[in-house]
């Protein structure tokens, strides 16, 4: 079994003073407006990452200020403003990475775009083992990578039409088998992702960021 992950996993833990409880990456529940909630996928995703690339690589002067609930929302707030939902969600990578540049330019950063889609058509899909090798690229850099899935398949424990931010990928070295471990909703969760690729009837996509100097 191959597994690589992002270095620290606590630079996303977030503690919420009035419940006492603990979280790692936001949850779309705590945006203020309905909308928001039921559409805050991918800013929420969006905010885990730069969060993340933000303490490394100090994008943000008030990083260490972002660890409490409230801290997270106010980021989530200022993300939104950029990688801001249409009326069918943000549903295409196009909306996620072009947004989320923006925003770190407005910080004073460049950071640098990888895409890899995955289209409905299971014919014009790539072999398996390339989106494997996409998400150990991104992870192996100690970035965690977007995932937009569109339609979840038969993975059960996987929301359609929805973002998340994954931390870990297990593999098989023949690739048949593949686990991804995600955070979504503010917990950490485990997913079939070849169950999910050779089940899903709209596809998706993945996207990393890096820092350009």
């Amino acid at each position: 079994m191959t597994t690589t992950s992002i270095k620290n996993l606590n630079l996303l833990k977030i503690y919420d003073k009035e419940s006492q409880e603990t979280y790692f990456g936001g949850d779309q529940e705590w945006y203020s407006k309905k909308w928001q909630r039921l559409s805050g996928c991918g800013p929420t995703a969006a905010t885990n990452i730069f969060y993340y690339l933000s303490h490394s690589k100090d994008i943000l002067e008030s990083a260490e200020q972002l660890n409490t609930k409230e801290g997270w929302i106010s980021l989530m707030e200022k993300m939104w403003g950029y990688v801001t939902p249409s009326v069918r969600g943000v549903h295409t990578t196009k909306m996620f990475f072009e947004p989320m540049v923006n925003f770190a330019k407005a910080q004073g950063r460049n950071l640098e775009y990888y895409v890899y889609e995955v289209p409905e058509a299971p014919s014009q899909r790539s072999q398996f083992q390339e989106i494997l090798k996409f998400i150990e690229k991104g992870l192996s850099k100690d970035v965690p990578v977007a995932f937009l899935n569109l339609n979840n398949g038969k993975v059960k424990n996987l929301d359609r039409w929805h973002w998340v931010t994954i931390i870990s990928l297990e593999y098989i070295e023949e690739g048949q088998s593949a686990f991804l471990t995600i955070l979504d909703y503010g917990r950490v969760k485990k997913i079939d992702l070849a169950l999910w690729y050779n089940s899903t009837t709209l596809g998706g996509g993945f996207v990393y960021f890096l820092e350009k100097y």
